[in-house]
């Protein structure tokens, strides 16, 4: 085994301790093994040829997120965004971890620490990458169940997205469009998009 599938495989099975589950290929995983499965996807459709540590991050970037939920941070944007903050964290120390015990140096291990906290976002191409992928997923997983509940607020939604899509590039906004979304859903989606492009 080379320690690139080593990584992966210890990656896989602490995310697999998640206790949440989801449908994903009409299969049933824990959530955060199906997403690292799918953000590794994401990465390799968006970048084919992606290096070490882009792809060792996308396998660990929301790794144990289960272990600090939202709820055990108060209500509010300052309580929220310190919940992230410690969140990205606690991914980068176990990838670390994990990184250590697979064989990797210190300088990889940093590597992908900065890719897991975002470092230098729309300065870092592999940085960018992932943001694009992480974005992607939101879209093609999550989008269409969170626009049910602001069916009577679309500005809302759109601003949610806006706010999404303000993450990402222009290649990651060509992405987007080709994702298959109800027809209300696209139209909420383009109208982000033109919103973006207004900035």
């Amino acid at each position: 085994m080379n320690r690139l599938q080593h990584a992966f495989n210890l990656f896989d099975e602490y995310n697999q301790k998640d206790p949440r589950w989801i449908i994903w290929k009409n299969e049933v995983y824990p959530q955060e093994y199906a997403y690292a499965l799918m953000l590794n996807e994401w990465i390799l459709s968006l970048q084919p040829a992606s290096g070490e540590e882009l792809l060792l991050a996308s396998r660990c970037q929301h790794i144990g997120r289960w272990e600090i939920p939202r709820n055990s941070y108060p209500d509010g944007r300052e309580a929220y965004l310190k919940w992230r903050k410690d969140l990205a964290l606690h991914h980068a120390h176990i990838a670390g971890s994990l990184m250590q015990q697979a064989g990797y140096d210190r300088r990889k291990i940093d590597r992908v620490g900065e890719i897991i906290l975002k470092k230098r976002i729309k300065q870092d191409d592999e940085v960018q990458i992932m943001e694009n992928a992480l974005c992607l997923i939101f879209l093609e997983h999550q989008y269409e169940e969170l626009r049910q509940k602001y069916l009577d607020e679309p500005e809302k939604m759109i601003n949610i997205l806006y706010r999404s899509l303000l993450k990402m590039n222009k290649h990651g906004h060509a992405v987007a469009k080709l994702i298959t979304y109800s027809n209300a859903g696209l139209d909420l989606v383009m109208k982000a998009l033109e919103r973006v492009g207004h900035n």
